[in-house]
């Protein structure tokens, strides 16, 4: 398989294994709703803050969509676009060292998003996803790097977004841009993403169903047919052939470019009144003739008045089936003016940001129920807008997390876009615009767990630790209900885990509860199977331990620091 190498990559690589485990500092001013909705934005740097993350969500999301800087080297825009910014230069200073004063913007580049993807990784689902937005400018590069973190095997696809048209051309007018779609294991995917999107599917039934009320004769049907389509293709996207849509009838199936039929396919069609054979039997070239008689004993054929006139497919918004499309038309300037109708009185509140509809799309194929939504580049919240926007279409309860590293963008334009597209906020005419509902938690970060003397830090709380010790230990977080005041954290793959600390036995004496001392042991809720047990000491003897099968980590040396 190709590799990619870059000045610096021996130093990223394991990096994202030695950042260090911060905790998260609530800030209940800035929250939004009913926080117990699941929603989280988080401020701080997102690779640190995806490291805070990792015991409360590893294993848990179902989607991740990042739009990462393009590495343009446009110096103008609200993200430092050619990483070259002054706390990227810090960084890369720190972890690559003198070399990273020199290296190429590509390399930097590079460096920054190796060590994200890494972590971002382990956040997955087994039946997850990874979305990423990129131009051309590093597509090759970042697709190297997802297949040597991800691995081809687990490459699902690029899809080609038509954005709006170069207005300062040179040579060649750049048009589009990609979205990269790796999955954690791809043969854990579904055979196929049906899109939960009732919103569109309503709007194309409204009008649907008002076409087959109004041309219910079979001639004005014809003859109005192609009128009806234009003003119904908006909704049908990614529809180019004959698709499948809802209860109440739409007709589809006048002969097509798309359909020009299959060898072994072509059969009489009967005319159910004159018994003739149809002189276009369109659906008889598309289906096996047996597939055929099913649909039509099922009443879901049409045929015209004779055997003259062309037979079409009744079909319903049930059997809907549209796969992701590869191929996506949207013009990129609609979301500026979402983000210029949510905040009319900036002229200027964010640069270049996604369009909304872009990411409900992805979203709508690939999530469903509480399923949970990762962005850490979070940008102006767009994310977060379109799952909110998904799940009052749908009335489905999808979660998010957004992570944004510059405080001021944090507060003022992620949060804040987010709070008033959930209570509801005046648009740029002054019209009030409905809320969407939901809500979120506000979190920045906060002090490592450790201190620079490898001692966990005396503001370090129990649930804290306990939520740490159990995911270093296993791999996966700490389910919420498990945080309780009990020594005993759960059982993982037969293993019982245990920590004593900050008195959770009672006894807050310097040694006291957190060393394991036959009384203390005898105190600890019974395990039938292998122990594992966090203490500050042990006076148990080597046979004592081995009858009870107990491994001991000393607090705080062998618990990992990152």
């Amino acid at each position: 398989m190709p590799t990619l190498n870059w000045i610096g990559k021996d130093a990223v690589v394991n990096h994202h294994h030695q950042v260090p485990f911060h905790l998260l500092k609530d800030v209940p001013d800035l929250a939004c709703g009913e926080p117990g909705d699941g929603n989280l934005i988080v401020q701080g740097d997102n690779l640190v803050a995806l490291k805070a993350l990792l015991p409360y969500y590893a294993g848990q999301v179902k989607c991740i969509y990042i739009d990462p800087p393009y590495n343009t080297g446009n110096e103008g825009w609200v993200y430092n676009d050619n990483v070259n910014s002054p706390l990227m230069r810090e960084w890369l200073g720190k972890v690559v060292g003198k070399e990273g004063e020199t290296l190429d913007r590509h390399d930097r580049w590079l460096c920054m998003m190796y060590p994200r993807l890494a972590v971002l990784q382990k956040f997955l689902r087994q039946d997850g996803v990874i979305f990423a937005s990129i131009d051309e400018i590093e597509l090759p590069t970042l697709r190297l790097l997802f297949d040597e973190i991800f691995g081809v095997t687990n490459r699902v696809g690029t899809l080609v977004w038509k954005n709006a048209t170069d207005n300062n051309p040179t040579n060649i007018a750049v048009e589009h841009e990609y979205v990269l779609c790796y999955a954690r294991n791809k043969e854990r995917l579904p055979r196929e993403w049906k899109s939960t999107n009732l919103a569109v599917k309503d709007k194309l039934l409204t009008i649907g169903n008002e076409f087959v009320e109004k041309y219910s004769d079979s001639d004005k049907r014809q003859k109005e047919y192609t009128k009806w389509f234009r003003q119904a293709k908006d909704y049908l996207w990614p529809f180019d052939r004959y698709k499948y849509i809802d209860d109440g009838g739409v007709y589809t199936g006048s002969q097509s470019v798309h359909n020009p039929g299959k060898e072994g396919y072509r059969y009489d069609v009967l005319h159910p009144v004159t018994g003739k054979p149809c002189v276009q039997p369109l659906m008889g070239y598309r289906f096996p003739k047996d597939t055929l008689d099913e649909l039509i004993a099922n009443d879901r054929v049409l045929f015209g008045e004779d055997e003259s006139k062309i037979i079409e497919l009744k079909v319903y918004a049930k059997d809907y089936r549209a796969k992701l499309a590869s191929l996506f038309e949207l013009d990129g300037r609609i979301g500026t003016y979402e983000i210029k109708d949510l905040f009319p009185n900036d002229k200027r509140p964010f640069d270049f940001p996604k369009p909304t509809e872009l990411i409900e799309e992805l979203v709508s194929f690939t999530t469903s129920g509480d399923d949970l939504v990762l962005d850490s580049f979070a940008g102006s919240g767009t994310t977060g807008h379109a799952v909110l926007k998904l799940n009052q279409a749908d009335q489905q309860k999808r979660r998010f997390i957004l992570v944004e590293m510059k405080q001021s963008i944090a507060r003022d334009i992620t949060a804040e876009r987010v709070r008033r597209v959930a209570q509801g906020y005046k648009n740029a005419k002054g019209e009030k615009v409905e809320g969407l509902g939901g809500g979120f938690r506000y979190c920045e970060l906060d002090e490592p767990l450790f201190d620079e003397s490898r001692k966990i830090r005396e503001t370090v709380s129990f649930s804290d630790l306990a939520r740490h010790v159990y995911f270093t230990e296993t791999g996966e977080p700490l389910p919420r209900g498990r945080v309780t005041k009990s020594p005993f954290l759960g059982e993982c793959r037969g293993v019982g885990i245990y920590l004593l600390y900050n008195g959770i036995l009672g006894d807050k004496s310097a040694q006291g509860g957190n060393i394991l001392t036959r009384a203390v042991l005898a105190q600890l809720p019974k395990f039938d199977g292998q122990k594992v047990i966090y203490c500050a000491g042990c006076l148990l003897g080597k046979d004592r331990l081995q009858a009870e099968r107990i491994v001991i980590r000393q607090t705080p040396y062998e618990i990992k620091v990152s």
